[in-house]
């Protein structure tokens, strides 16, 4: 059968795993999507709302714009610490020796002495809920020596993850013409902790932190204002403005917002709102298929199986205007004719969805199993086969 007849055979396979979906809670046959409204207009310098789970932007502006991180950088620099630690490098009850240079650094702080010992853990905290420069800083000294080789290290994984419009030169966000990200970056990492260190991302949900019989409480003031938001950080300088980046989850459908660059901190936490609640309003999330499952079985030839299970290698989630569910399709277009062997994870397609008739959405199909070659029986079958 030709790559052109395939999606004719598969479409109704995906016709029936959608409605099977739309039975549990989705939009019923018939119901239209909402005509989605112009995102806020804000006063910040750059913003933008991000689908945690799809990766969809659902409202930006000057995303892709160099602006001063402020104290949004202690989320990168959360990030290589917690990359430290997953690697067996570091470990929470291990202590930092207190340098001079931490001490001394200004801005907002953990309140750390000099000489003491402190473990990583308290620092952790310190930075994270205390926004505590000081505690930045000797986290960067104890993993990499000075702050500038840490700044190296925040570099690599910012390239890693894809930051391609950011440079850190220094662990706590102090102003430097050379330190730079975008509302686009930012949220990468914001979304990479979530992902991969979950027990960590929920100390940026903590009220307070006490150290040294000082007690601080968390600065994202939308973590009281909205039960949703369980992050992450506060940033502010005189030539950053202030900066908020937040995130919430609600009826399992988790949202990141950046904001950069307003007047003031009220401004910040309403902008910030007013993007998220945006965002829950009128989108909404689904997993059409997940990761590993076969959606489709496609013809192998000259294998020891006749078929090979086919579909995405990871969840595959999208996010689409409410109440559009209905009107979402799906087919897979093989790349070509199956030839084995076929290993494992082979991309062998794609699968395209499309809402009301317009595509939105491509992903990889991959073979979900191994194909062998198969005997020359069974090869010769399929030549004499594929001729006719």
């Amino acid at each position: 059968m030709t790559a052109k007849a395939r999606p004719a055979r598969f479409a109704p396979i995906l016709a029936v795993a959608i409605v099977l979906l739309g039975t549990v809670g989705m939009a019923p046959r018939g119901v239209q999507a909402m005509e989605i409204p112009q995102p806020p207009q804000l006063g910040a310098r750059g913003h933008l709302l991000l689908d945690f789970d799809s990766g969809t932007i659902l409202a930006e502006h000057n995303a892709g714009e160099r602006l001063e991180p402020a104290s949004l950088t202690k989320i990168m620099t959360a990030y290589v610490v917690f990359r430290e630690l997953a690697d067996g490098n570091l470990t929470l009850d291990e202590e930092a020796s207190i340098s001079e240079k931490a001490w001394r650094t200004g801005g907002s702080k953990m309140f750390i002495e000099v000489g003491k010992r402190v473990s990583i853990e308290d620092l952790l905290k310190g930075m994270i809920v205390q926004s505590g420069n000081d505690a930045s800083v000797a986290l960067a000294e104890h993993i990499a020596g000075t702050e500038e080789t840490f700044a190296e290290m925040m570099n690599r994984e910012a390239a890693r993850l894809g930051m391609t419009n950011s440079n850190f030169v220094n662990a706590a966000g102090l102003p430097d013409p050379e330190h730079y990200t975008t509302p686009r970056d930012i949220a990468k990492v914001a979304a990479a902790i979530i992902r991969e260190f979950p027990e960590y991302y929920a100390w940026y949900s903590l009220p307070d932190f006490t150290y040294n019989d000082i007690k601080q409480s968390n600065r994202n003031k939308l973590l009281k204002l909205d039960p949703s938001v369980d992050g992450i950080k506060t940033g502010h300088t005189q030539a950053a403005g202030y900066c908020l980046i937040s995130s919430a989850e609600r009826d399992d459908r988790r949202l990141i917002a950046v904001v950069m660059g307003t007047d003031s901190d009220r401004q910040r936490v309403a902008d910030s709102q007013a993007l998220l609640n945006y965002g829950f309003s009128f989108f909404e999330t689904h997993r059409p298929f997940a990761g590993g499952e076969p959606v489709e079985r496609l013809r192998v030839w000259g294998g020891d199986e006749i078929e090979l299970p086919v579909g995405p290698m990871r969840d595959l989630y999208i996010t689409i205007p409410r109440g559009g569910y209905a009107q979402l399709s799906a087919e897979l277009e093989p790349a070509a004719e199956i030839t084995a062997p076929v290993a494992w994870g082979d991309v062998v397609g794609e699968i395209v969805l499309r809402l009301d008739d317009t595509e939105i959405r491509r992903e990889p199909a991959v073979a979900l199993a191994d194909v062998a070659r198969g005997n020359m029986l069974r090869r010769g079958w399929d030549a004499v086969l594929r001729r006719f």
